[in-house]
């Protein structure tokens, strides 16, 4: 039975006529299970010494999916693709009988077959398995993409992500590499003591972060319902509580547009620890980057879309209105005005000033838009407006300002931190102003959680706070353009 290559329709309705035709055989094409004795790559490495036309008596099993198939007369080659790697199977009609014809009319690219047998390498040097037998383990009844011009949209490779895996293996390698930097940031955490504790996703009040929440409603209580936009209140219930270092790795939900730099749905890690401020944090975040970085890349010398990065500390640290003036000439430190810190920065083409109620804002406003993007190499952007951080502590020294840094990278803010604000009526008073925000139409403003104000009132210890983007930190660590590219299953509009 031959596929017709015309349209999917056409390709798959004579694929399924061959799994009819397969079980009419006595061939089941979607058998229970196989178990392989090596992967391919464990077989390329181990015999990489044979030469061609030598073979080796061993039994061996594997499995995988077919990406290649040429039928030479009483010769077949099959490529078979494993996680690890590909390796060349060898089928002589002689030795399969009826078994070869079956594997020429009823194998398809993109099947999963088991193959047994011996190994050999090939006078053309290709390390072969010489079947003795083999299993349809799985009938593909779509193509691979190379049937249907190639995997080319972009937009199909993120919707049929399981495809962009198959055809990929740069695409399963960024997967590969993101477990082993969420694998490494883990152990991290646990050597120096921090304990992962999980805090809930349904909230009654979405707070730790600006940001439009998802609404939900949970029928039997009668309850509306948030999903979390940051872990941040509930861990520091924990620290009220008495754990003195903690830490949730975890997904993220919030309503905003969709970016090369944001999907609603994403990963952040954030760490709490006691007694610690945001001097501390930033030891422990430029410490944990490149021993994560050292560990899974081996090295602190990257590279991202063209352009060097060095991680090898000490990273610079700069404040806020240093690094304004440094990129503007404007200095915030002089402005004691609303309308003569707006002009100036409508003077460089600001926009967006009107929701500026304060010289501390337009300063966060001009930082947005002239300097996060010249941010190249890691920096700490240090001490920002006490009005746009109602979770951190006012600065010791600086009147009107917090002790927050935010970590850039390559122009993309990557990690946030605070000394937290433990005064519970300070953090009322600011709570407060967060939901007469709310109350006047933004969306975006968090309302008074009453529970963590009370938490605060049973007294909580001095301590350091910061939130690390997953995302952000793996696309840098794996040289990706787009959030996509490192999320497996990002949020998509629905075909049409």
């Amino acid at each position: 039975m031959t596929e017709p290559q015309n349209t999917l329709a056409e390709i798959r309705a004579t694929r399924i006529g061959k799994v009819a035709a397969c079980r009419e055989q006595g061939i089941d094409p979607y058998p229970y299970r196989w178990e392989s004795t090596h992967s391919h790559a464990d077989l390329q490495a181990k015999f990489a010494h044979l030469e061609p036309g030598a073979e080796v008596d061993l039994g061996v099993a594997v499995a995988g999916r077919v990406k290649a198939k040429r039928v030479l007369g009483k010769l077949a080659f099959l490529n078979l693709e494993d996680e690890s790697g590909t390796i060349q199977l060898y089928l002589e009609r002689q030795a399969l009988q009826t078994a070869f014809e079956q594997l020429k009319h009823l194998v398809d690219l993109g099947d999963i077959l088991g193959a047994q047998g011996t190994l050999k390498r090939t006078e053309r040097g290709e390390l072969s398995i010489k079947v003795t037998s083999y299993t349809l383990l799985s009938k593909a009844l779509q193509p691979l993409p190379d049937k249907w011009h190639g995997l080319t949209d972009v937009a199909k490779r993120y919707r049929q992500r399981y495809v962009d895996l198959m055809v990929n293996p740069q695409v399963r390698q960024t997967f590969r590499t993101r477990a082993l930097i969420t694998a490494a940031l883990r152990r991290y955490l646990d050597r120096r003591g921090f304990l992962e504790i999980e805090t809930p996703v349904l909230q009654t009040e979405a707070g730790g972060a600006d940001a439009r929440p998802f609404v939900t409603f949970h029928n039997t209580l009668e309850l509306p319902l948030y999903l979390r936009i940051a872990t941040e209140l509930h861990l520091k219930r924990l620290v009220v509580g008495g754990f003195e270092k903690v830490f949730e790795l975890g997904r993220i939900f919030r309503n905003e547009g969709v970016s090369t730099r944001h999907n609603p749905e994403f990963t952040s890690v954030e760490v709490y620890q006691a007694y610690a401020d945001y001097q501390d944090m930033m030891a422990l975040t430029e410490d944990l980057v490149t021993t994560v970085a050292q560990e899974v890349l081996g090295t602190l010398q990257i590279s991202y879309q063209g352009v060097s990065v060095d991680l090898s500390p000490p990273w610079r640290r700069v404040t806020m209105a240093a690094v304004v003036q440094a990129e503007t000439g404007l200095d915030f430190e002089k402005f004691t005005t609303l309308p003569e810190a707006r002009a100036a920065a409508e003077a460089l083409g600001i926009e967006g000033l009107e929701g500026c109620l304060s010289p501390g804002q337009v300063m966060n406003a001009v930082f947005e838009q002239r300097v996060e993007a010249t941010l190249v190499q890691p920096t700490f952007v240090l001490d920002y407006p006490v009005e746009i951080s109602p979770l951190a502590k006012t600065h010791r020294s600086k009147p009107g300002l917090v002790e927050r840094f935010e970590l850039f990278v390559v122009g993309r803010e990557t990690a946030n931190s605070f000394s937290e604000l433990t005064d519970p009526l300070e953090q009322r008073r600011r709570l407060e102003a967060q939901a007469a925000r709310r109350a006047a139409g933004d969306e975006e403003a968090a309302g008074v959680d009453e529970d963590f104000i009370t938490a605060l009132e049973y007294g909580m210890p001095p301590t350091g706070g910061m939130g690390m983007g997953i995302d952000r930190l793996v696309m840098l660590l794996t040289d990706s353009a787009s959030i996509r590219d490192v999320i497996a299953f990002p949020l998509l509009r629905p075909e049409s």
